[in-house]
């Protein structure tokens, strides 16, 4: 079946991604090739000192996304699509979002960005006895509860971002178990919430708040390949409101990034992992035990299956070089020489890979926002060097690079002392576009083979909607199956494994950039 007839014939898949800095749609065929894409670009909102954004934006983003989708597949084709084989939406995971009986957001939506949850991620950490991230819907909650906040009687429900539009598209009230254990901790058993530990929190909070009952509160929760319900003709509306958009579309369970970054690098089987790189940078290793110790590095999340994963997040990822990138492009355009984002972007990648490997005694941070891996509540975006260390571009290149990588290296190498092994690790996101250079960096600052795809540049959007194309034939194959013989089966795929001087000098940077630290806090403290 040509394209053009497979979107006529709604036999086409829609997968939706709301990422930190761009909402993005794509179109693929029942075994991932991609169709069409569409997207559009937003920021979050830094409002009495929260990180968020507005609902209103979530929906003119959506509605202007899916637009564009559809302005490609006719620029392409010469057809509008009306239905698909099936839909699912993605998003950044965790956060907090709380409603009332009738629906109602209770508090402006609060991110994974903010770092406001300490004292309720400590005493949850401790009674669970396990790690409870600053940024985990649970940590939100429990600390509007510890701040006796007005809005917590009132609240009915809460859920992520994916969880939201899912909600508003479908009437259903679910989440993939991969954005659930970004919730609340799931048992790989049981495929769900954790009962030990929901009962442990009613108990916890019994005194304060004796009407809360977290079970009542929290999405169901489904795997992939299960249906999550259709789409409605309001929520057709909200997303298309010409008209165009017919209900009936089944979709997958709701995801988050981080599971969809896990499909769309095939790493969704044990020994395998993945490295996603955008506003956030984050390290997926599925595991083969679970840990030994809570380390507050690693938070224990799960595959879009429910099996265990260690996660390495860092709140920090490659928007400073996005900043830098955007200078230099200004510099070369007041010189009369305008280029291209990409192929600034580009360029200064590959200058990178001129630079001593030590990146020449420079150091650099990208922290626009807090990074609790280091214990850092604020960011500031850090550039440092000594009278001796060499300035050069390459130099100031391959140390931006290096220090977008600095905080996931130091969670990495805890996990590596867990006795973790990884075969090969996965990369993705627009990072890797510029073929050979954040790859052979990454390669450097994990310590392991580093691997990227044709489809690495497509990233969470396309890994969503493999997860729908997966609804049709999760009746007979495993999702490992479709992916590694459907999706995957004839990829291309570049593998580069680290190299010993690259290896050597990022460890100099490293042991510089740990004992910077302090200088990064005094930063943070200062300004």
């Amino acid at each position: 079946m040509d394209a053009a007839t497979m979107i006529v014939e709604g036999q086409a898949v829609l997968g939706v991604e709301l990422g930190s800095t761009r909402i993005k749609a794509v179109l693929i065929a029942p075994d991932g090739t991609p169709l069409a894409s569409g997207g559009h670009d937003w920021e979050n909102q830094f409002v009495d000192r929260m990180w968020t954004y507005s609902l209103d934006a979530v929906w003119t983003g959506l509605r202007e996304c899916y637009a564009a989708l559809v302005a490609d597949v006719e620029s392409r084709y010469g057809v509008r699509p009306t239905s698909f084989a099936a839909a699912g939406v993605s998003a950044m995971m965790h956060g907090y979002l709380a409603f009332d009986a009738d629906g109602e957001l209770l508090v402006p939506f609060r991110t994974w960005r903010n770092t406001t949850t300490g004292p309720a991620a400590a005493e949850l950490s401790e009674l669970f006895g396990y790690n409870i991230p600053l940024r985990w819907s649970i940590a939100h909650l429990y600390q509007a509860v510890l701040d006796d906040e007005p809005h917590v009687p009132q609240i009915a429900s809460f859920t992520t971002l994916a969880g939201y539009v899912h909600r508003m598209l479908t009437g259903r009230d679910v989440l993939g178990v991969g954005d659930a254990s970004g919730m609340f901790p799931v048992d790989p058993a049981t495929r769900t919430y954790d009962a030990g530990m929901l009962t442990k929190f009613d108990g916890l909070v019994a005194q304060r708040r004796p009407d809360l009952h977290l079970s009542e509160l929290l999405p169901d929760v489904l795997v992939a390949g299960q249906e999550a319900g259709r789409l409605t003709a309001e929520g057709a509306a909200l997303l298309d409101p010409t008209g165009e958009l017919q209900a009936g579309v089944p979709f997958c369970p709701p995801e988050g990034d981080a599971g969809t970054g896990m499909v769309a690098t095939n790493a969704v089987a044990p020994r395998t992992g993945n490295v996603s790189v955008g506003t956030s940078i984050f390290a997926m290793v599925v595991l083969e035990r679970p840990l030994a110790t809570v380390h507050h590095e690693l938070d224990l999340v799960t595959t879009p299956l429910g099996d265990l994963v260690a996660m390495v997040h860092c709140n920090n990822g490659a928007s400073e070089l996005g900043v830098w990138a955007e200078l230099f492009g200004r510099f070369a355009a007041a010189l009369g020489h305008p280029a291209e984002p990409d192929a600034v972007f580009g360029a200064l990648l590959r200058e990178a890979l001129e630079g001593e490997a030590d990146g020449g005694g420079l150091v650099a941070y990208n922290y626009l926002s807090g990074e609790p891996i280091t214990g850092l509540a604020e960011g500031r975006p850090l550039f440092v060097r000594t009278p001796d260390s060499r300035l050069t571009l390459a130099n100031f290149m391959r140390t931006q690079v290096y220090g977008a990588f600095g905080t996931l290296s130091l969670g990495m190498r805890v996990l590596a002392a867990e006795g973790v092994e990884l075969d090969e690790l996965f990369a993705h996101g627009g990072m890797f576009r510029t073929a050979g250079v954040a790859q052979r960096l990454l390669a450097a600052a994990v310590g392991a083979p580093v691997a990227v795809a044709r489809t690495a540049s497509e990233g969470g959007p396309w890994g969503m909607a493999v997860l729908a194309a997966y609804l049709g034939v999760a009746a007979e194959q495993d999702l490992p199956t479709f992916l590694g013989a459907t999706v995957f089966g004839d990829a291309e795929v570049d593998v580069v494994a680290p190299d010993p001087d690259d290896v050597a000098g990022f460890s100099v940077f490293l042991e510089r950039y740990g004992a910077g630290l302090a200088v990064e806090r005094a930063a943070a403290d200062a300004l």
